[in-house]
């Protein structure tokens, strides 16, 4: 058979690359004859970079910046000279990965040190810039960003904001010179959530992040606050616009302060990686990330790879290191597979390549033959 492996990171264990050459291995292994087909897939978080750069041929640049937490960190961005393209991962930056767990609170955290990205990117002349914007640790509508590109938020007594919460208080926002960095700028977002209310990012993403339930209103106070002036000046509410909310607000930010364009990221890779062609000359399709649940048919790559599969009557196999809610998964896959039910879940975690590559082997025996 032609079989095309396209999983996402299992996340905090494996890129998506290292889980599609596991995959591989392990398939190889029950079925060598297969012809295997690598392309592994983001929906704009961690990994977006690595996988865009890829299929761009662009190189990795440095940059000295901040985290989330304004400590010095060293990041990657990448750059495509011919095409003037740049592309930028948030999570190398502002990623709730680089903190150490339950040390820093949401209010303390910004996205100021992704402004130091794009203004690299801008330097170096880009004409075109992606970013993908999930895995962010914080929750400030891009306030930190829109600080870094100069940007001015005042109180009514003409101080200056400089911490995000205190946005409540806003009563005037100063433009920078110059507001558009890019002649494009294409902002990947892993959701489509608007950016306040029951579904915004502070009530749905916020506690990922460590946001408890009574901070809730004084979150949403400050980030209604400068949406509204925001909407004043630019004429145009982006707060409203699907995948606002997406990275604690961070696209909404990127849209209101620096001129971006919101797409899906696993459309944006989906398209520049030319899946559905691979998807024509495919006899069987593996995707799978590290909790395949119901929130996999919600947007993200793997449900959205298996709709396709669907519509092109392609068999889609969907491995996790979890799963959750099998009946619904059933309905879209052809066959579920997870690491816990080969071992315990810490050991899955220790050594997930060892125990994907097992599990892939396990279902190209069990199951390939009679798909």
């Amino acid at each position: 058979m032609n079989v095309l492996i396209a999983p996402d990171k299992f996340k905090g264990t494996l890129s998506a690359r290292a889980a599609a050459e596991a995959i591989a291995a392990g398939w190889q292994t029950s079925r060598p004859g297969d012809a295997l087909t690598l392309l592994p897939i983001s929906d704009g978080g961690d990994g977006f970079g690595e996988i865009l750069s890829g299929v761009f041929q662009a190189r990795p640049q440095c940059l000295r910046t901040v985290d989330a937490a304004h400590r010095p960190l060293e990041a990657t961005w990448w750059w495509e000279p011919k095409s003037k393209t740049a592309i930028i991962e948030s999570a190398n930056i502002i990623g709730l990965a680089l903190l150490p767990p339950g040390k820093f609170y949401p209010f303390q955290l910004d996205t100021f040190g992704l402004g130091a990205a794009l203004r690299a990117a801008a330097q170096k002349g880009a004409r075109r810039c992606f970013i993908g914007i999930g895995g962010s640790a914080t929750n400030d509508g891009g306030f930190g960003l829109a600080r870094a590109l100069g940007w001015k938020f005042l109180d009514r007594q003409g101080d200056e904001i400089t911490k995000w919460p205190q946005l409540a208080a806003l009563a005037r926002i100063l433009p920078p010179r110059h507001r558009k960095l890019f002649p494009e700028l294409i902002v990947a977002v892993d959701v489509q959530n608007k950016l306040l209310g029951a579904r915004g990012c502070a009530r749905i993403y916020g506690p990922q992040k460590g946001l408890r339930p009574e901070d809730f209103p004084a979150a949403e106070r400050a980030l209604r606050t400068m949406a509204r002036l925001m909407a004043r000046e630019l004429g145009r509410d982006f707060a409203r616009e699907p995948g606002a909310g997406a990275a604690g607000g961070l696209g909404f930010g990127l849209a209101a302060f620096a001129g971006g364009r919101l797409q899906s990221g696993f459309d944006l890779i989906a398209r520049h990686a030319k899946l559905d062609s691979h998807l024509r000359g495919a006899d069987l399709v593996i995707t799978g990330e590290g909790a395949l649940d119901r929130s996999s048919l919600m947007g993200k790559g793997p449900g959205e790879i298996a709709r396709r599969c669907r519509a092109q009557k392609i068999p889609c196999l969907g491995l996790g290191g979890v799963t959750n809610d099998l009946p619904l998964l059933q309905k879209w896959f052809a066959r579920t597979g997870a690491l816990v039910s080969l071992t315990t879940p810490d050991e899955a975690k220790a050594q997930p390549a060892r125990w994907l590559k097992e599990l892939s082997r396990r279902v190209a025996t069990e199951c390939a033959p009679s798909l």
